[in-house]
């Protein structure tokens, strides 16, 4: 009897196991052969290059600023859908998620249409006085990236936290203001460090997505921005030749990015305990 559950487990699990196979596996397999065809000394000739570490500062930055504004936005927005009826909050939820509906190129045409030079927002500002080419030259920037990708990693943020706050004891809280805390300080005191594991995982999720994604910035700055994603683009587009190389900086970015995603899951099981 055992045996044949098992043997029904693993029938339902082989789909997983060859799309798995077919589509991680074997794709890493051909990119790991094709970094060590001379032996390794593509990660040498990687680790000697300016441009690498250059671009390495560069998604370390942008990695850390987007997901940390995603945050900052994030959180109380998903503190005010916790407090909702359900009913509101899945409405809610429903259009907040919507931005990841989107592919990064969408994303970044919008917000050329509304931020860039004779974008609608620019055109608003210079009727204030501001000047159109500093505000619109301002979205081609890191700063102007960073505001890009917080577009879609907001949600993901908030889609992380809801579930935490929803089950939230907030008695808690009550108890502590009937005692004499402000509501500030029984947040403070009380909500944060509880849900605080949520969040350094929500962080460390959108931190992932933001070190890896090349649509938004592509369209956006082309490959003028030193970040490993325009890097390894660069160097696998019609202008590249050391493939080698380039399949070192893609197991390079795959390892910085799942050390990212470890983290998250490390964040999630600590605070189930």
């Amino acid at each position: 009897m055992e045996r044949n559950h098992s043997l029904r487990l693993g029938l339902l699990a082989l789909p997983g196991l060859v799309f798995l196979s077919l589509f991680f596996v074997l794709p890493l397999s051909v990119v790991a052969v094709e970094a060590f065809t001379d032996g390794g000394s593509a990660f040498v000739r990687l680790w000697a290059s300016g441009a690498f570490w250059s671009s390495l500062t560069g998604s370390l930055i942008l990695g850390t600023v987007a997901p940390l504004a995603s945050l900052a936005v994030g959180f109380p927005v998903a503190l005010c859908l916790a407090g909702l009826p359900p009913e509101r909050r899945t409405t809610l939820m429903f259009v907040i998620s919507l931005p990841l509906t989107f592919s990064g190129l969408i994303v970044a045409y919008g917000f050329i249409l509304g931020f860039g030079r004779a974008g609608f927002v620019t055109l608003l500002l210079a009727e204030l006085g501001a000047d159109p080419a500093e505000v619109g030259a301002l979205l081609y920037s890191p700063t102007g990236l960073a505001f890009a990708y917080s577009y879609y990693l907001i949600p993901r943020v908030v889609m992380v936290l809801v579930p935490v706050l929803v089950n939230f004891d907030r008695r808690q809280l009550r108890a502590a203001e009937s005692l004499g805390a402000s509501s500030w300080r029984a947040h403070w005191d009380i909500l944060i460090p509880q849900i605080l594991p949520a969040a350094l995982s929500a962080y460390c999720l959108v931190a992932a997505v933001a070190l890896g994604a090349y649509g938004t910035a592509l369209a956006l700055v082309g490959t003028q921005l030193p970040i490993l994603p325009l890097q390894l683009f660069s160097m696998v587009s019609e202008t590249g030749s050391d493939f080698p190389m380039a399949a070192a900086l893609s197991i390079v970015l795959m390892a910085l990015t799942s050390l990212v995603i470890a983290l998250a899951e490390g964040m999630g099981r600590f605070g189930q305990r």
